[in-house]
């Protein structure tokens, strides 16, 4: 559906995956599955934290907003997804494009902060052992918490604001299957060098600052394993970060690849593939790693199951 070059968009067309019209039933069923996962999976965490004292930690703290968070953020996206693949033709209106758009970023970057702040969290307990109750202690943590949610409030602002006071003429399709970024920049019918610098400025301040914070933590982190006598020491010592590093891995390794490439080298499909990895494929993820590698949060499912089955 295109509209005259002079008419005003008022809604958009999502042909997200459109093109592979025979899988559209099978993708249907496969983001359902993963989608269910994700959000029970992520609420396990969130119950388990708040119902279990051993796990009332700073590091547990800042994984039960980082699991609430990933609920909010996966629900801004694939109920829609689902929803276009089952129809014949998808579109959302400019509001809904402009409010999926800002909760995007306002979860993205949530995620972002609070994952430098765990890893900061790993730092103060591993290499600051005696001071990490004083750096860690409750105003310390609502603080960071707070922070993150004020950098989303401002990142979704200027990324909104930025892209959806451009004119939108004539063009109205978005070769994606949700409102991100550069598929809507696209479709202005002016400059959109402002958008650009706001996505640039968001990148930088908002994902590679919380990155770089992450690797100072673990380099300092690495220094003190490497510090440690015994080889049981250190796997003990890098056991207590482990989860962790492999979730800012996967968050960042695919958010990087989406959005750092440059735009001469990407396509369209590829584009949607990176996308789906780390909006809807991630999230799925992050309670496995949290329970299937970590013992504190295994051991608190065992109590809780033990408290259901045997309680009076």
């Amino acid at each position: 559906m295109e509209s005259d070059n002079d008419t005003a968009v008022t809604e958009f067309v999502l042909l997200g995956f459109s093109g592979f019209c025979s899988l559209q039933r099978p993708l249907f069923w496969g983001v359902l599955c993963i989608y269910l996962v994700t959000l029970l999976g992520n609420s396990l965490i969130i119950v388990l934290t708040l119902a279990d004292p051993a796990l009332h930690s700073p590091m547990y703290f800042f994984l039960c907003h980082f699991s609430l968070v990933e609920i909010l953020y996966t629900t801004t996206i694939v109920p829609r997804m689902l929803a276009d693949l089952l129809s014949t033709h998808p579109t959302i209106p400019l509001v809904g494009c402009f409010t999926q758009l800002y909760f995007f970023s306002f979860f993205g970057v949530i995620e972002c902060c609070l994952l430098a702040a765990m890893a900061y969290d790993r730092y103060a307990a591993i290499c600051r052992p005696l001071h990490y109750t004083t750096l860690m202690n409750q105003r310390a943590q609502n603080s960071m918490v707070g922070a993150s949610y004020f950098m989303g409030v401002i990142t979704g602002s200027i990324h909104s604001i930025c892209i959806f006071t451009l004119p939108f003429h004539g063009a109205n399709i978005i070769y994606h299957y949700m409102c991100d970024v550069m598929p809507v920049l696209r479709l202005a019918t002016a400059s959109t060098f402002r958008g650009e610098v706001g996505k640039l400025i968001i990148t930088v301040f908002f994902i590679v600052t919380p990155f770089l914070l992450i690797m100072t933590s673990y380099a300092c982190i690495l220094v003190t394993i490497l510090g440690v006598t015994t080889s049981q020491g250190r796997r003990k010592v890098f056991s207590t970060c482990s989860s962790h590093l492999f979730v800012v891995i996967l968050f960042f390794g695919s958010a990087s690849v989406a959005y750092l490439r440059p735009e001469s080298g990407s396509s369209l499909d590829t584009d949607q593939i990176y996308a789906f990895f780390y909006t809807v494929v991630t999230p799925m993820f992050n309670p496995f790693v949290y329970t299937l590698r970590n013992k504190e949060v295994t051991g608190a499912m065992r109590r809780l199951v033990h408290r259901f089955l045997w309680s009076p």
